[in-house]
C-alpha cells in the first residue's frame, strides 16, 4: 500500500480507511456536480420554470461577460505571440546572459508507439532547424517494446539519419507489462528519463540544474527559437527550479487537410491555451511542455497516469508546498489536428482524444486529497485552486448543453401557465440576443485562426480559405458532441471507478 500522498493515483492504494473514503468522495464530486446540474435543469424546468428561466438569462449574461473577458486575453496573448515570433531570441540570450547561457543543456524526449517514420522524421527535422546550438541538445527517442520489431527498425533509421546532428541521440525501449504502470506516454517518458540519466547525464557529470527537459508528443515541431526563448525564461525566472515552462500548442502540421470539425476543436484548444498564458496563476502544464531535470529527480515522472502532463505539475506543486508555478512562454509549438483514414474514424478518434484530455479530471481527487494532507499551503491558495479547477471541469461538461439546448426546457416542460406568461414570450428573444452578441468571441477566434494558418498547399483553391471561416458555424455542434459529452463520459467513469487507459491518438497526414 502506498503511503506517500504525492504518489496516490486511486483510492484503493490508500491504506487508512478514512483517507480512502475521502479520496473516493473526491472522485465522485465532479460527476455529481455535472449530473446534478443537468438533472435539475430538467426537473426544475417542469416544477419551477420561472426560476429556471431567470437562471438561464443570468447564466447567458454571465457567459457573455466571460467571452468578452477571455477574448480580451486571447487578443493580448496573440499580440505577445506575434512579437515573440519576430524576436531573435538566441541573439537576446547571448546579450542578456552571455556568461552562463551555454551551460544549459536541453533533453528532448520524443515518446512514440506506432507512428510512421515520416511523423518522427518531421519532428527531428524541426529540432535540427531550431536556432540553438545542437551540441547542447540531447534527443531521446523513446519507443515501446509493444511496438515490435518495426518500431526498433524505424528508430534505428531515424538515429542513422539524425543521430550525428545533436550532442547525443539515445534510443530507449520501454518494456511492456511493468507491474503498476499504465501503458502510455507517461510510463514511456519516465523510463526514457531514467535511461538518459544512467547512460548520458550521470556518466558525463552534467549538473541536474543545468538540464531542461522538453517532454514532447511525437508530432511536436517546435518553432525555430523555442529552445532559445525557453533558456531565456529559465535563466530569467525567479525560481527556475520551481517552475515548468508552457508553450502554446498550434495544430498546424496538417490543419489544411483535417476535416472542418477537427480544425475547430484543435484551434479551440490553441485559443484556450493562449487565454491561459495571460492567466499564469491558473496555468498548468499541458501536452508538450518543459521542466527542469531536477524536477524528475525530486518527484519522478508519473508512470501510472493517463494525464501525466498535468500530474507532473501537481506533484511538483505539492512537493514544494505550493511554491511551484508554470511560466507561460507565449511561443508556439506545432502539432497535429486529429485526422484518420476516413471521416468516421476521424470522428471516433476525435471523441477518444477529447475524452482522454477530459480524463484530466483524475487530478481533482488527487488535488483535494493532497490539500487535505498538506498543512503548509495557505487555505486561501487551496480554495482558489480548488474552485478554478472544479469550475473548469463543470463548465466543460455542462455549459454548452445549458446554452444551446437546456435553455429551451422551460418552454417545453413549463406547462400552459408558464407558456402564456410574458417571461415565456421574452425568454427565447433575450437568450438569442445574448448569444448573438456572444458571437464576438467566435469572430475574434476566426480572425486569429486565419492569422495562425501556415501557407496553403498548392493543390487547394481559393474556396479553401472560405471554408476556414465558415467552419466556425460548426462550433455549437463541436462544443456539445466533442466537448460536453466526452467530459461527462470521463467524469462518470471516475465516479464509477471505471478507470480510463491511455489511448494514443493516430497520427495521419496527407
Amino acid at each position: 500500500m502506498l503511503e506517500n500522498p504525492l504518489e496516490i493515483t486511486k483510492a484503493s492504494e490508500i491504506k487508512r480507511l478514512k483517507d480512502r473514503v475521502f479520496f473516493k468522495l473526491f472522485e465522485i464530486i465532479p460527476a455529481f456536480l455535472s449530473w446534478s446540474t443537468l438533472l435539475l435543469a430538467f426537473l426544475l424546468s417542469w416544477l419551477a420554470p420561472i426560476s429556471v428561466a431567470f437562471f438561464i438569462i443570468v447564466f447567458d449574461l454571465f457567459w457573455l461577460i466571460r467571452i468578452i473577458y477571455l477574448s480580451f486575453h486571447q487578443i493580448v496573448s496573440f499580440q505577445r505571440l506575434k512579437q515573440n515570433l519576430k524576436t531573435d531570441w538566441l541573439k537576446k540570450l547571448k546579450i542578456d546572459y552571455a556568461q552562463n547561457w551555454q551551460s544549459i543543456y536541453h533533453l528532448i524526449v520524443l515518446p512514440t508507439y506506432k507512428e510512421g517514420p515520416e511523423i518522427i522524421a518531421s519532428s527531428c527535422e524541426a529540432l535540427d532547424s531550431c536556432h540553438y546550438p545542437k551540441d547542447k541538445m540531447i534527443i531521446v527517442l523513446a519507443i515501446e517494446e509493444r511496438g515490435g520489431l518495426e518500431a526498433r527498425q524505424i528508430a534505428q533509421e531515424i538515429k542513422q539519419k539524425y543521430g550525428d546532428r545533436f550532442f547525443r541521440f539515445l534510443i530507449t525501449v520501454h518494456p511492456k507489462d511493468i507491474q503498476g504502470e499504465v501503458a502510455g506516454k507517461g510510463s514511456n517518458v519516465a523510463w526514457a528519463l531514467k535511461k538518459a540519466q544512467e547512460k548520458i547525464i550521470d556518466p558525463l557529470g552534467i549538473p541536474y540544474e543545468k538540464i531542461i527537459v522538453s517532454d514532447f508528443d511525437i508530432d511536436t515541431k517546435p518553432y525555430p527559437h523555442y529552445f532559445a526563448i525557453l533558456t531565456w525564461n529559465y535563466l530569467s525566472a525567479e525560481f527556475p527550479l520551481k517552475s515548468s515552462y508552457q508553450p502554446i500548442p498550434i495544430y498546424n502540421n496538417n490543419i489544411w487537410d483535417a476535416p472542418a470539425f477537427s480544425r475547430i476543436i484543435a484551434t479551440s484548444g490553441t485559443f484556450w491555451q493562449m487565454m491561459q498564458q495571460e492567466r499564469p496563476e491558473q496555468l498548468v502544464t499541458y501536452s508538450s511542455h518543459s521542466f527542469p531535470f531536477k524536477v524528475f529527480i525530486e518527484v519522478n515522472y508519473p508512470s501510472k497516469m493517463v494525464s501525466d502532463d498535468s500530474r507532473i505539475f501537481w506533484k511538483s506543486y505539492f512537493y514544494h508546498n505550493g511554491d511551484y508555478r508554470a511560466i507561460p512562454l507565449h511561443y508556439p509549438v506545432s502539432m497535429d489536428a486529429v485526422m484518420a483514414e476516413n471521416l468516421w474514424l476521424t470522428i471516433i478518434n476525435q471523441y477518444k482524444q477529447q475524452r482522454r484530455w477530459a480524463w484530466g479530471v483524475e487530478n481533482v481527487p488527487y488535488m483535494f486529497y493532497n490539500f487535505l494532507k498538506n498543512k503548509k499551503i495557505p487555505l486561501k491558495e487551496k480554495l482558489r485552486h480548488s474552485i478554478v479547477v472544479l469550475e473548469g471541469f463543470w463548465s466543460w461538461a455542462t455549459s454548452a448543453l445549458l446554452i444551446f439546448f437546456l435553455g429551451w426546457l422551460p418552454l417545453l416542460l413549463g406547462g400552459e401557465q408558464f407558456n402564456v406568461s410574458l417571461l415565456s414570450y421574452n425568454l427565447p428573444r433575450l437568450t438569442s440576443n445574448l448569444m448573438t452578441i456572444s458571437m464576438i468571441g467566435m469572430v475574434v477566434g476566426a480572425g486569429i485562426s486565419m492569422s495562425l494558418l501556415p501557407p496553403k498547399p498548392a493543390h487547394y483553391g481559393k474556396w479553401k480559405n472560405l471554408s476556414m471561416i465558415f467552419q466556425w458555424l460548426l462550433l455549437p455542434f463541436t462544443l456539445i458532441f466533442f466537448g460536453a459529452f466526452p467530459a461527462i463520459d470521463a467524469q462518470t467513469r471516475l465516479m464509477l471507478g471505471k478507470r480510463l487507459g491511455f489511448w494514443p491518438t493516430e497520427k495521419k497526414r496527407k
